[in-house]
Formats: structure tokens, C-alpha cells, sequence
């Protein structure tokens, strides 16, 4: 993730946060393609939970992007009501956030609860999906939460030419085009 954060040529500072630092040394020796940004001197790489880490950060960040695993274990409280008011007060007032919900056709009531606890926390909550391959039957939802911008709203300029393998401008819009089935879980 980090890697294609800072693609953006406005990003000054990432911060990587991290529960396991054998995680981030491991990416460092046997993942260099990944974790190859990870010494950039822009990013400042934390080992620390990430619900604490969040809990006592307020107002410090412009985006907030959860990229957790499953809900268990120590990633549990990362899919509660709790830790998106967290991230809300721990976002600047046009901040905006993203965490991965999971895959909507097996995880139904985690995107559900999910959805719903973003939507009482932000003002702007969308629901998109994406396809990953390396994950179980491919399709993955995103939930989005916003104090001001809406994704939905985003115009042609304000795109960069960026080298991605994967992300349009036009996808970008796509995204958010749910399948029934995906969107009955946002209502």
C-alpha cells in the first residue's frame, strides 16, 4: 500500500502502522518489490496496534487506509463501531478513510454491520468492490467513509496521470456500480 501511496506526487509523510514488526522486516528481505518504499524517507513505519494507534491520534491525518486482516484475533477491534469514531476523530476535518470489508459473498454480515457503523460515524459512506484475484472467489468490498468528499462527486482533473495496473479514472466510477446482491447489503 505504501508503495502506491506515494505515487502521489502531494503526499509529504505515510505513516505505516503495523501490529507485528517480523511483518515489516520480513516484507523488507523476502518481498523487496513490495516493500521496497518502506525505507523511503516519507514514511514513518510504527509497530504498534492499530486500534491504539488510532485511539490516541486526533485531527493528524488527511487519509486514513485500513488494510486489515480478517476480523480475529488482534484485527478484531478494527471492524467495530468504536475504532471508526476513532478514525474519525483522528481525521482532519475533510479527512477520508477506506478499509477492506471483506468478500461479499461469504462475509455478508461483517460488510452489513460494517456499512452501517461507517454510515453512523460519516456523513459520506460508500461501498465499492474490486477484483483481487489471490482472494477468495475474487470479488472484495471496500467501505469508504468521508467527513466531506464524496467519490461519487470526483471530477476528470482531478485524476493524476499515474502509472497503475489496475485503477482508471473510468473505474474509479465503476467501482462503485454494485451488483444486487452486493448492494442490498448498504440498505
Amino acid at each position: 500500500m505504501i508503495r502506491e501511496i506515494l505515487k502521489h506526487p502531494e503526499v509529504e509523510k505515510a505513516t505505516l502502522v503495523d501490529i507485528d514488526g517480523k511483518v515489516i522486516e520480513y516484507s523488507k528481505e523476502y518481498l523487496p518489490s513490495i516493500a521496497g518504499k518502506l525505507d523511503d524517507p516519507r514514511v514513518d513505519v510504527q509497530v504498534d496496534d492499530g486500534f491504539m494507534h488510532i485511539a490516541k491520534s486526533e485531527n493528524e491525518y488527511d487519509v486514513i487506509m485500513v488494510d486489515s486482516t480478517e476480523p480475529v484475533g488482534p484485527a478484531v477491534n478494527l471492524f467495530t463501531k468504536g475504532f471508526y469514531e476513532g478514525i474519525s476523530r483522528a481525521l482532519k476535518d475533510d479527512g477520508i478513510f477506506v478499509a477492506q470489508t471483506d468478500n461479499p459473498w461469504f462475509h455478508q454480515d461483517l460488510i452489513r454491520n460494517a456499512f452501517r457503523d461507517v454510515k453512523e460515524t460519516f456523513p459520506i459512506t460508500r461501498l465499492y468492490i474490486a477484483n483481487i484475484p489471490t482472494y477468495p472467489s475474487g470479488m472484495w468490498t471496500f467501505t469508504l467513509g468521508s467527513k466531506k468528499h464524496d467519490p461519487l462527486k470526483v471530477t476528470e482533473d482531478r485524476f493524476h496521470s499515474i502509472e497503475t495496473k489496475y485503477y482508471t479514472p473510468e473505474l474509479h466510477h465503476a467501482a462503485f456500480v454494485l451488483p444486487k446482491f452486493v448492494k442490498d447489503l448498504t440498505e
